[in-house]
């Protein structure tokens, strides 16, 4: 049995998320396909994740197993102990919701998701395996706009780092590109995700 923490941010209502649309197909997809796997829901601003304070930088180096209940530990060690992760978030501003880059400086800590050594930093989470599902209102995915992407691309990286190197990305683009068909696109973008389902 595997668990799967499924992380989820954006602001909108619910109901109107056009990343929710897709993702949450996927997890009712995989809930069929694996039903005996464990699905966390972490919903960011239903959590109400803030920012680290400078109290809560001082416990970032904590003994091993120290901590699993600290209001900020605690994010790191359910993360560790997840198998799959299933993140949702929109493209804003050309890079994630600060909400989840302030999450990401909750998992990311010393002996808990990786460790210095001689060598540098070593992330403690590997043999893991993540999807990534975001939106984007124009098209980053390729040609000049590419290099601008730093959403999906700053989750495969603090991921690697972490030692998560088995990463996929579901992307639906140019969805506030007037004349587009928006919902053919997010059709086809769950369409891949129906598929993803049945492997991930």
């Amino acid at each position: 049995m595997s668990t799967v923490l499924y992380i989820k941010a954006n602001a909108k209502p619910e109901g109107t998320s056009r990343t929710f649309r897709i993702s949450d197909k996927f997890i009712q997809a995989y809930k069929v396909h694996n039903p005996g796997d464990r699905i966390i829901t972490l919903d960011l601003y239903k959590e109400g994740v803030t920012f680290l304070s400078e109290k809560d930088v001082a416990i970032h180096q904590p003994k091993p197993g120290e901590g699993r209940e600290h209001p900020v530990l605690k994010y790191a060690y359910q993360f560790l102990e997840a198998d799959k992760y299933v993140f949702a978030e929109p493209l804003w501003n050309l890079g994630v919701p600060a909400i989840l880059k302030a999450y990401m400086d909750y998992i990311c800590i010393t002996t808990v998701t990786f460790k210095y050594t001689a060598q540098g930093p070593v992330g403690l989470c590997a043999g893991k395996k993540a999807l990534n599902i975001t939106t984007r209102g124009g098209s980053y995915s390729e040609g000049k706009l590419a290099a601008w992407e730093m959403g999906d691309k700053y989750i495969r990286t603090i991921l690697g780092f972490l030692g998560v190197t088995d990463f996929t990305t579901i992307a639906a683009e140019n969805l506030d590109v007037i004349g587009q068909d928006v919902e053919a696109i997010v059709n086809t973008a769950v369409d891949k995700a129906l598929d993803l389902a049945k492997i991930f």
